[in-house]
């Protein structure tokens, strides 16, 4: 079977992306380019520093981004250069990235809902501006998917 753009239009998969990736972003403490790339790296499965800076060429550029995913555990060393026939080290996407791009994909096809209990979701708190727009969009994203519109 062949997924064509009119089958991923009709999925109306892009309506809430914006907003889920806000959400995802305040709630894990990531910016968008960052959570961007890890996407992009995501595609690639393996690559070097190297590939790190081409991808980074899509994003503002940010000079402590990589030492800040490497440390936060969004990325790993896949297998470490050995000075002889390795000239790189090799680096993949955490399982944590993995899981949380996975997530994504289940909140855009409408397979996993955004938690909206205060306990469980900071951002329904609304302790700041940002937090109580975002709270709304939420909810009207909520609303929007029992009403049976994606």
């Amino acid at each position: 079977m062949r997924i064509t753009s009119s089958d991923l239009r009709e999925l109306k998969i892009l309506k809430h992306y914006r907003l889920v990736r806000k959400w995802i972003c305040k709630t894990k403490g990531l910016s968008e380019p960052d959570l961007e790339l890890l996407i992009y790296l995501d595609s690639i499965d393996y690559f070097t520093k190297n590939d790190f800076k081409k991808g980074s060429y899509y994003y503002s550029w940010d000079n402590r981004r990589w030492n800040r995913l490497l440390k936060e555990g969004w990325i790993v060393v896949w297998r470490k250069r050995n000075r002889t026939t390795q000239k790189f080290h090799l680096y993949k996407v955490s399982m944590k990235s993995k899981q949380l791009i996975a997530r994504i994909y289940r909140i855009l096809m409408g397979e996993e809902e955004i938690p909206v209990s205060p306990i469980t979701n900071k951002v329904m708190k609304g302790s700041c501006y940002s937090d109580k727009v975002l709270k709304q969009a939420l909810l009207n994203f909520k609303k929007d998917k029992t009403n049976g519109r994606r």
